[in-house]
């Protein structure tokens, strides 16, 4: 099969690349910057020449000569990141993407479409939910760019369109070509920039899943369907005990009621759009772990066979990744580098 691919070069993307290679499909990306393809895709084995177009996903012209000849498509393109700097961009970019490349790749027959949502998209405070659950009516740029762009998705598979929604939770893992929101945050946890945590949690999924379900839903066709990310549900003393066991190291962190640090990370966004350095108080994360929403994933482990990686697994393979690559030092690594 020929597989248009948008946002190849990103964390989730290049992963998703590898696989379906791997899997024996080809590829074709649609690329802004084609100097970004040999770096993200080289450290993971991928050292054939991908074919590839030069353009926006954004405008349709473009959209439409990359679909050309490709029976379906992995739209992965989206901007992710909670600093409020990246509001403009998220804003301009995520639900106009998906209405281009989702409403062209069914117009030009392609079977299956698949789209990378988040598990954002569903946030209800304190509740579990399935991948058919209502789309979420939590404030955030961010969040509501991921509910707007699922729901363009969602309409298209009310129609019969052979649309496949993946709902990835917070990514992590190696290999990260631009070094994004969440490896630059457990970075900063292990250099001691997050003394506080919010209470809470959110569901944490290792990439190189999130790139076996995305290969995985690509061996079936014409059928629409929605699939949760395996992973595991990770609050603060979760994921700072884990950090502990891998390095060895105390890393005090007081966890503290979310509702308490929202006017704080408000004001802190706000003071981010004109700070030119990152502020580590991001107030669209502080909501997002408040909302404490859990994630029914059976579906995929049970009709993909795609069991999670452990947070400690993806966790250790992170930070040897960041340390192999001088992001953190042999101290705030800790004996995780020795395993």
């Amino acid at each position: 099969m020929k597989i248009l691919v948008t946002g190849g070069t990103g964390f989730v993307g290049s992963h998703s690349v590898a696989a379906l290679i791997a899997a024996g499909h080809d590829v074709r990306l649609l690329v802004r910057s084609p100097a970004r393809i040999a770096p993200a895709l080289e450290p993971l084995g991928v050292h054939t020449v991908v074919e590839h177009i030069v353009g926006d996903v954004t405008d349709p012209g473009t959209v439409a000569r990359a679909l050309q000849g490709c029976d379906a498509v992995l739209h992965a393109a989206a901007v992710y990141d909670l600093d409020a700097r990246a509001r403009p961009a998220i804003a301009r970019t995520n639900l106009a993407a998906a209405q281009t490349v989702l409403r062209g790749a069914v117009e030009a027959g392609c079977d299956p479409v698949v789209h990378v949502s988040s598990t954002v998209a569903l946030l209800r405070r304190g509740a579990t939910v399935s991948p058919d659950a209502p789309l979420s009516s939590t404030p955030g740029t961010y969040i509501q760019s991921k509910v707007r762009s699922e729901a363009v998705a969602r309409e298209l598979q009310d129609t019969g369109a052979p649309v496949v929604i993946v709902q990835p939770g917070a990514v992590l893992g190696p290999d990260d070509p631009h070094f994004g929101d969440q490896t630059r945050r457990l970075r900063d946890m292990l250099r001691g920039r997050y003394p506080v945590w919010p209470s809470g949690g959110l569901q944490v999924v290792d990439v190189r899943d999130v790139a076996a379900v995305h290969a995985a839903v690509f061996t079936t066709r014409s059928e629409p369907r929605r699939y949760l990310v395996p992973g595991q549900f990770a609050d603060g003393e979760t994921m700072y005990a884990a950090l502990r066991a891998l390095t060895g190291r105390r890393l005090p962190c007081l966890v503290v009621p979310s509702a308490a640090m929202l006017p704080l990370t408000w004001s802190m966004s706000a003071l981010q759009r004109i700070t030119p350095f990152h502020l580590p108080a991001d107030h669209e994360g502080v909501v997002l772990i408040r909302a404490a929403t859990r994630c029914d994933d059976s579906r995929a482990r049970e009709e993909l066979g795609i069991k999670p990686r452990s947070l400690i697994e993806t966790y250790g393979d992170t930070i040897r990744w960041l340390h192999r690559t001088g992001r953190l030092t042999d101290r705030e690594a800790g004996v995780s580098v020795s395993r």
